[in-house]
């Protein structure tokens, strides 16, 4: 009688049900890490959106599966990343770019904005593309790792409203990054001090209100 044939895995059902023996698997088939489905979901995907951030290092960092893995809509994990942790863990430690846009031409944070989800995945990387600015980052090369906030800005996530972090690439706002980068003084404690100032204003939505108000006022 002849053996019974092996087993079929679905590793998908593994990503979201039980990532540390889909890990196993993984080990003993390494070819299985960059699997897509027929829509090109990939395990990458499936790891963001059920939050198994271990799963997602490795992936990434013992696999080396591509952070920016697209399914048939050109998405990318980050798209369906739903906690401010796991957005942070791609972005920040496994450089995924903030930058693509997929087939309905809109970023991931975008598309978190416009569909009113997570919002505070939305405002962490809404942070990240105004760091990006202030540090003189180029978009045209992509948005890998950007830089941390100036020394003594700080924000906390978890206590701000979605439409607290204003619009990034309001006009008054690259206006005074653009006034205070032309300062011979930008480098030093005053500069920075200023710097600091422009961007905590950003993050709390105020920059280019002063500007509304004396319009609605004349």
């Amino acid at each position: 009688m002849p053996p019974p044939p092996p087993r079929q895995v679905n590793v998908f059902l593994l990503a979201a049900d039980n990532p540390l023996e889909l890990l196993t698997l993984l080990r003993e088939n390494l070819l299985l890490a960059s699997s897509q489905d027929e829509h090109g979901y990939s395990l990458m995907h499936a790891a963001a959106s059920y939050n198994h951030l271990e799963l997602l290092r490795a992936l990434v960092s013992e696999f080396h599966v591509n952070v920016d893995l697209k399914d048939e809509d050109g998405e990318t994990a980050l798209f369906v990343a739903e906690t401010v942790d796991c957005a942070r863990i791609l972005v920040e430690e496994l450089h995924a770019d903030i930058t693509i846009v997929g087939d309905e031409g809109k970023t991931a944070r975008e598309k978190f904005a416009d569909e009113n989800d997570f919002p505070e995945v939305a405002v962490y990387l809404r942070m990240k593309e105004l760091e990006s600015q202030v540090n003189g980052s180029s978009a045209a090369n992509g948005i890998h790792s950007p830089p941390a906030l100036p020394e003594g800005v700080q924000v906390n996530i978890g206590t701000m409203a979605e439409d607290e972090a204003g619009e990034v690439a309001d006009p008054e706002f690259r206006r005074r990054i653009e006034e205070l980068a032309a300062r011979e003084d930008f480098q030093g404690e005053e500069g920075q001090r200023a710097l600091r100032e422009l961007i905590t204003e950003a993050l709390r939505g105020e920059v280019g209100q002063e500007r509304e108000v004396r319009q609605r006022t004349s």
